[in-house]
C-alpha cells in the first residue's frame, strides 16, 4: 500500500510540474517585438510593480500568519480550561457537575435516610417485568439436515492453528471464531494454543480452562478438532510451529478474504497459523457459520471438571445463603482493582498518598506511556463522560436506591479490591451477606487455582451466570460474553443492571440531594435497564458490543430451541425412573 501511495506522489509530481509532459494545450506565441532599450525598459517596468506588489503581500501574510500562529494555542488552551475544568478553580469557573469523586460525603449525609428505609423493598423475584415479544419465526432447519448439507466432509483442506490472545472471555471469542473459520475453509482445528501475557500472567492450557474432550465430541461432525498435528507435518517443519506459514488477519475481516486469500495458502501448505487471533472473523458470516459459533459458545464450550466441581459448589453455597430471598442473588462485577484504576486516571478520596501511589502503578505496569508528551490526562473528564469504574460505595448505593434492602445476598465478582478494607466498608454496611469466592471456598479448595487469573475469572463467571440479577460496572469481555450466555439461558432477557454512569455521577456530586429525589432516578435507571434488557440492536456493527456473543438471538435460537428440548426430555426421563423406582 505504501509503495502505491508513493506512486501516485511521484506522477502527481511529474504531471504537475513545469515540463513539457504536460498534457495541458500550450499557450499561444507572443508576437513578435523591435529591440530597444525603450522598450525593454518599458517590459521591465511593470515586472518589478509586480515584485513590489508580491512582496508587501507576502508581508501581509506571514504577519496574519504570525497572529494566528500565536492565537490559535491560546484559544485551545483556553477553551480547554474553560469547558473541561481541571483548573476551573483558578479562573472563577465551578468545576462541571459530576466532575468531583463526593460519593463518601452524600452517604455520609444520607445514611441515616439509607438505614432506615423500608418503604419500597423490591423483591428479587418480581425484579423483571419487560418480556421478549416473539416475532413469527422461521422453522428451524433439522440439525442433521443442516450437518448433511454443509459439514459432510471436514477438514479436507488442511490444518488450522491459531493462537489466542487475552483475558477469559477474548480467549473464548477466539476460541468460537476459530471454529468458525475452520467451518468456513473445510479444515482441521487444532485444539487453540493460549498465548501468555504479561497482563494476566496465566499459563493455562485449553485443558485447564475446557473439557477438551467435550469440545471435540460436540463439533464432531461439524468441525474436525484434533489435540495436536500429525508426526508428519511435525517433521515436516523441524518440529517448531514457528516455521509454519503465520498469516498476519486483519481485525473483523469478511468472509471474502478467507476464500479468497487464506483458502489458496492453506490448500497449497497443507497447514497455517492465524497468529495473534483475536476479533478476526466479522461478525456477518452466512447462517450455518454463525451457527458454528453458537454451538460452540453454548455447548462445546464447557469448563473442565475441577473448575466446574468448585465453580457449582460456590453457586449452591450462594443459594443457601439467599435462603432470605428464596435463593435469588445479585451478582456483582467490580472492576476496582488497583490496576483498574491506576489505567483509568481517575481520582477518588485519596488525596496525594492515592495520586503518588497510582503514578507508581502506572509507571510500573505501563512504562511511561502516561508521561508521554501527547498524552493529555484529564481526570474530571473521564469521570463525567462515565469512564472512571464505580466504587464499591456508589454501587451499593445505587442498589439501595433500587430498592434492594440489607437482607439481599450479594457475590462479588472481582480481582484484589483496592484498598478492600477501607472501600469495602460502606457496601458491608449496606449489605451485610456479601460474599466472594475467597468467603464461600476454604484455603484447600481455592489453593489449585491461585496464580491462574483465567481459572479464577471461570469460577466467577458462573456463579454469576446462576444469578437473578448481575450488575455490571464497567465494561470488558466478560460482561458482554455473561449478558449473551444470560440471554441465551433466559429466553432473551440479559437480567442485567447497566448503570448510567454519566447520570450517576452528577447525582453523586450534588450534597443538597434528598434520599428520595435519589431513589426516583435509581428506580428509573432499574427500569431502563429492565426494558435494555431485551432489546436487540437492528443494525449489527463490526465490535463486540452488538456480537452474536453480547445479542445471541435470534441466530442462535434454533440451538437454544434444541437444547431446551434435549434439557425437557431428559427431565422427563428423570421424572418417570423416579416414579417407577418409587
Amino acid at each position: 500500500m505504501k509503495s502505491k501511495a508513493g506512486g501516485n506522489v511521484l506522477a502527481s509530481e511529474a504531471s504537475g510540474g513545469g515540463g513539457g509532459s504536460s498534457s495541458s494545450p500550450s499557450p499561444p506565441p507572443s508576437p513578435r517585438r523591435q529591440s530597444g532599450v525603450t522598450r525593454c525598459r518599458r517590459r521591465l517596468r511593470p515586472a518589478k510593480e509586480s515584485s513590489e506588489s508580491r512582496r508587501l503581500v507576502a508581508v501581509i501574510m506571514a504577519r496574519r500568519s504570525l497572529r494566528y500562529f500565536f492565537l490559535l494555542p491560546l484559544v485551545y488552551i483556553s477553551g480547554l480550561l474553560m469547558c473541561v475544568g481541571p483548573f476551573s478553580v483558578l479562573i472563577g469557573h465551578t468545576p462541571l457537575p459530576g466532575s468531583r469523586y463526593r460519593s463518601h460525603e452524600i452517604f455520609h449525609n444520607l445514611w441515616h435516610h439509607i438505614e432506615t428505609d423500608n418503604s419500597s423493598v423490591i423483591e428479587l423475584a418480581s425484579v423483571w417485568k419487560y418480556k421478549r415479544k416473539l416475532r413469527e419465526q422461521k422453522p428451524c432447519p433439522n440439525l442433521t439436515a443442516l450437518h448433511r448439507e454443509h459439514f459432510m466432509s471436514p477438514g479436507l483442506n488442511g490444518f488450522l492453528i491459531v493462537e489466542a490472545n487475552g483475558g477469559l472471555n477474548q480467549q473464548r471469542s477466539a476460541i468460537c471464531n476459530a471454529v468458525a473459520v475452520a467451518g468456513l475453509l473445510n479444515a482441521i482445528l487444532v485444539i487453540p494454543q493460549f498465548e501468555f501475557h504479561n497482563v494476566w500472567k496465566d499459563p493455562s492450557e485449553f485443558g485447564d480452562i475446557y473439557d477438551e474432550d467435550l469440545f471435540i465430541s460436540t463439533l464432531d461432525g461439524y468441525v474436525k478438532v484434533v489435540k495436536e498435528l500429525p508426526e508428519a507435518l511435525m517433521e515436516r517443519h523441524n518440529y517448531n510451529m514457528s516455521n509454519i506459514t503465520n498469516i498476519k488477519v486483519q481485525a473483523w475481516s469478511p468472509v471474502s478474504y478467507y476464500l479468497g486469500v487464506v483458502s489458496p495458502i492453506l490448500q497449497k501448505e497443507g497447514v497455517i497459523r492465524i497468529a495473534p487471533f483475536a476479533n478476526r472473523l466479522a461478525m456477518s458470516v452466512p447462517p450455518h457459520i454463525q451457527f458454528l459459533r453458537c454451538l460452540t459458545n453454548y455447548k462445546a464450550l464447557r469448563f473442565s471438571s475441577s473448575i466446574s466441581a468448585l465453580a457449582n459448589k460456590l453457586v449452591y453455597r450462594m443459594i443457601q445463603k439467599s435462603s432470605r430471598t428464596d435463593g435469588k442473588y445479585i451478582a456483582v462485577h467490580l472492576r476496582f482493582e488497583e490496576d483498574m484504576v491506576a489505567f483509568s486516571c481517575c481520582v477518588y478520596d485519596g488525596g496525594e498518598a492515592e495520586k503518588l501511589e497510582m503514578d507508581s502503578v502506572r509507571e510500573k505496569g505501563w512504562r511511561g506511556k502516561f508521561k508521554r508528551k501527547d498524552r493529555i490526562i484529564l481526570p474530571d473528564l473521564n469521570r463525567v463522560e462515565g469512564k472512571c469504574p464505580l466504587t464499591p460505595l456508589e454501587v451499593g448505593m445505587m442498589l439501595r436506591g433500587m430498592g434492594f434492602d440489607n437482607n439481599t445476598a450479594i457475590y462479588l465478582a472481582s480481582g484484589k479490591i483496592y484498598r478492600a478494607e477501607r472501600y469495602l466498608a460502606p457496601l458491608m454496611k449496606m449489605f451485610p451477606y456479601l460474599y466472594t469466592k475467597e468467603s464461600l471456598a476454604t484455603s484447600d479448595e481455592l489453593a489449585p487455582f491461585m496464580g491462574y487469573s483465567s481459572q479464577l475469572a471461570a469460577l466467577d463467571y458462573t456463579v454469576c451466570l446462576s444469578s437473578e440479577v448481575f450488575v455490571t460496572t464497567q465494561g470488558g469481555n466478560f460482561p458482554h460474553f455473561l449478558m449473551g450466555h444470560r440471554r441465551f439461558l433466559y429466553d432473551g432477557h440479559a437480567k442485567t443492571i447497566i448503570p448510567d454512569k454519566r447520570k450517576l455521577v452528577v447525582l453523586l456530586d450534588n450534597l443538597s440531594i434528598s434520599w428520595r429525589a435519589f431513589k426516583d432516578q435509581m428506580e428509573d435507571m432499574l427500569s431502563e435497564s429492565d426494558r435494555k434488557g431485551i432489546m436487540v440492536p437492528r443494525v449489527r456493527k463490526i465490535n463486540r458490543k452488538t456480537s452474536v456473543y453480547t445479542y445471541p438471538l435470534p441466530e442462535c435460537r434454533c440451538l437454544q430451541q434444541s437444547l431446551a428440548n434435549q434439557i425437557a426430555h431428559n427431565l422427563d426421563a428423570l421424572y418417570n425412573y423416579n416414579r417407577t423406582k418409587a
